[in-house]
């Protein structure tokens, strides 16, 4: 089994090389990551200029570009061979609810989803450097499920690990996406010219996070996975917005 690797956070990320440890005694892997931290770089690729693709001192290759290129240079230029699987993370903060529409960790996974590869997004929800291992032996769980089971269709899966030892998780559980308050405002400061510059804000407190969430799920220290689709079609609205095209 062949394995590619990737995440947001950047190729010397603590999480990605947990993940590789973990990884590595069940599969072949290779990592190839962003050079730097492309948090909340979504699905973006790089159009404007080539990309560069080097390898550490550690194995990994690393790319200056998204998460997204990472993977997409991989699979359709870099490797003979399609790899069996993609795992991106382990990402250093949750990625539930509206996270998954800007996050890179999500987006790397979805690449390979769309490249017809099945794809996992492992995210430990800490606002600390906590515990990595915990996600990386999900991780790896996860990958001997989705092999054991022999998946028939690509799927990409959504895995929120809460960061705790791996002894204290509740289990696992299967969710749906919950959702935020919208973002706290923009913060604005002044550079060092005097020119007004603005932080973006912190994401919003959880809204939607009652039972079947991926919020809810994680609070009570279960393993949130959400099956996630690239179909943004609202069929609800088809009709009437049809009917506004006829008048």
């Amino acid at each position: 089994m062949r394995i590619l690797l990737s995440n947001d956070d950047g190729y010397f990320a603590p999480g990605l090389a947990h993940l590789a440890e973990a990884l590595s005694k069940i599969a072949e892997i290779i990592v190839v990551a962003p050079e730097r931290d492309r948090s909340g770089s979504s699905n973006s690729l790089t159009l404007d200029r080539p990309l560069s693709l080097h390898k550490s001192h550690t194995g990994f290759y690393y790319v200056n570009g998204t998460p997204t290129d990472c993977v997409h240079l991989a699979v359709t230029g870099m490797l003979d061979d399609m790899p069996d699987m993609i795992v991106s993370g382990v990402n250093h903060g949750a990625n539930m609810g509206d996270d998954t529409i800007y996050s890179g960790t999500v987006a790397a996974a979805t690449e390979g989803f769309l490249l017809g590869i099945p794809s996992l997004a492992v995210s430990l929800v800490s606002s600390s450097h906590g515990n990595y291992r915990t996600a990386a032996r999900v991780a790896a769980d996860m990958v001997l499920r989705c092999r054991d089971h022999e998946v028939q269709r690509p799927v990409l899966l959504n895995i929120n690990v809460p960061d705790v030892e791996y002894e204290q998780l509740g289990g696992i559980e299967v969710t749906r996406l919950g959702r935020r308050h919208k973002a706290e405002p923009v913060i604005k400061s002044q550079s060092p010219r005097g020119e007004s510059v603005y932080w973006v804000g912190a994401a919003g407190a959880a809204q939607d996070a009652g039972n079947g969430t991926d919020f809810h799920a994680v609070r009570h220290n279960r393993v949130s996975v959400t099956p996630l689709q690239i179909d943004l079609t609202r069929y609800d609205q088809m009709d009437l917005i049809a009917k506004w095209l006829n008048n």
